[in-house]
């Protein structure tokens, strides 16, 4: 599409002292329009371009020779990756498709789904108009309806949602009233929300992988194949998401963040072999009245990736208290102002406990002791309001923390360089200043256990699925657990938490998504049976 060429300033002084300086506005307006317009296409053909490229990868990935490698168990879950990866790629493509199609152009027909089986129960859920008074006057009839079946699970048995929506007719100027289809996560899907939601928490919360998932429901009467259950895992991935960036612009106005890393398994593509990937926590504050958790998959451990999340080097750079480890990755945060680095106290008492361990070192106990009193007051004013905290922190910690430090500067000369208690020592000396940051400020916590918490699910999930997939599966698994485990943080069930979001979540604005967030969300009542 050509773009018009913008008006010169000599045209627009032209055109008002004709007196049609209003004409100049409207055609200055339409020609933005349609270059703002040009920059859409241009984008969406690109993104477009880069779907299809990235499902071709990976169809070649799933079948190629290679990946024949893999044992069978690897094999199970990598597919299952592979197939939620492509569904959710698919998903997307459709979207930017659908706003390229023009009106004039046929919608693609679907193909047509086998029934699902007679012997299973059923529910009948019921759609009328409102109102079945023709805009005439006259009285509808009901003259028919339409029917379709959404599959439905609860624990241990299948049920079929009947959705029977009754179709009413005006006899005297044949209008034809129905209400409309009720919208879906999966449009004209099989899966009713909670089943969706079951799948969803067996996968990420109870860490089921899908073939085992397989296997209950073909015990509970109908054998879903794994691909299928992909699908859909695939497809809820990317509804949600809009639901994990607003949770993450609402994390990145806190004023104390966590932040933690543990390393991931992920197979290398076409190898048959893993390679190690990260997966970084980002928890609000310990005293942040706001409890949310939200996770981000990397290839790496790249110092990049905290700096990518946080948005660093930008014009909306996260600013404030970062709670963490000693990791060299977070280094760069603290090197530009803006962001203050907040130390660990249990990483450095750590180091201790794992001496006295080995050796029943005495100058480990007594570190041990010092650090235990620190803890000791912190779990008494843990509760306080923040002024009494800080009070208490300055006259009873302060004193203990100051005796600390000079016991360990008294002390540490008198041990050999390069041994494991002068490396103990070193950490907390190296570190003293963010260490016992937290006694200046009540919003500070004085380890980093709540974000090492949240990391925990993971290391659960390892043991049942292995590894994971691939870099996408990755991603997106860190999207809906970031969901899970903000809801458990805030006091919800997480199936009735995503059944009642899922449900929602279709006729849901972008703008619209604050009530849906886990930290926001009230339950919301769902229709029974």
């Amino acid at each position: 599409m050509a773009v018009a060429a913008p008006l010169s300033a000599e045209d627009i002084a032209s055109l008002e002292a004709a007196g049609l300086g209003h004409i100049g506005a409207k055609v200055l307006a339409l020609l933005q329009r349609q270059s703002h317009d040009q920059t859409e296409i241009e984008w969406r053909d690109a993104k477009i371009e880069k779907l299809t490229f990235e499902m071709a990868q990976l169809r070649r990935v799933k079948f190629g020779k290679k990946s024949e490698q893999l044992d069978a168990e690897q094999r199970t879950l990598f597919d299952e990756a592979v197939d939620a990866d492509l569904a959710a790629l698919e998903a997307q493509l459709a979207e930017l498709m659908a706003a390229k199609r023009k009106d004039t152009e046929p919608t693609p027909e679907r193909p047509k789904r086998a029934a699902l089986p007679a012997h299973l129960p059923r529910v009948e859920r019921h759609h009328e108009p409102s109102d079945t008074t023709c805009p005439c006057g006259c009285q509808m009839t009901r003259i028919g309806e339409d029917v379709s079946e959404k599959l439905d699970y609860t624990p241990g048995s299948f049920t079929v949602e009947r959705h029977v929506r009754g179709k009413w007719a005006c006899a005297k100027c044949r209008t034809l009233t129905q209400a409309p289809v009720p919208a879906e996560i999966i449009d004209k899907g099989l899966p009713t929300s909670g089943l969706l939601a079951h799948v969803l928490v067996a996968k990420h919360s109870d860490h089921l992988p899908l073939y085992r998932q397989e296997a209950i429901f073909e015990r509970a009467g109908l054998a879903i194949p794994r691909s299928t259950l992909a699908a859909w895992v695939g497809v809820c991935g990317v509804r949600l998401q809009p639901l994990v960036d607003a949770m993450k612009a609402d994390l990145l106005r806190l004023p104390v963040l966590h932040a933690d890393e543990t390393p991931v398994a992920m197979l290398a593509p076409g190898t048959g072999k893993t390679h190690r990937a990260y997966l970084w926590a980002y928890a609000s504050g310990a005293f942040e009245t706001m409890r949310a958790v939200v996770y981000d998959f990397t290839e790496s451990r790249s110092g990049q990736h905290p700096r990518t999340f946080l948005g660093h080097g930008t014009e909306c750079a996260w600013k404030g208290s970062l709670v963490c480890d000693d990791y060299s990755g977070y280094k760069a945060l603290f090197l530009d102002g803006g962001i203050t680095e907040v130390g660990c106290m249990a990483h450095a008492r750590r180091k201790f406990v794992e001496l006295h361990l080995a050796n029943k070192s005495t100058l480990a106990a007594t570190a041990i002791e010092f650090i235990g009193q620190l803890y000791g007051i912190e779990r008494e004013v843990k509760d306080l309001p923040a002024e009494d905290r800080l009070r208490e922190r300055r006259t009873r910690a302060a004193p203990v923390a100051q005796a600390l430090h000079e016991w360990l500067l008294e002390f540490r000369p008198k041990v050999p360089d390069g041994s494991a208690t002068a490396k103990a020592m070193d950490y907390s000396l190296n570190r003293w200043a963010a260490l016992t940051r937290y006694l200046g400020d009540p919003a500070l916590p004085i380890d980093n256990n709540f974000d090492e918490q949240q990391i925990r699910p993971w290391a659960t999930g390892r043991k049942n699925w292995l590894f994971a997939g691939t870099l996408l599966a990755g991603q997106r698994a860190a999207a809906i657990m970031s969901l899970i485990q903000t809801a458990k943080l805030n006091g919800h069930d997480p199936y009735a938490y995503l059944h009642d979001v899922l449900t929602r979540l279709p006729t849901q604005k972008n703008k619209d998504l604050d009530g849906l967030l886990p930290h926001r969300w009230k339950p919301n009542t769902i229709e029974a049976g």
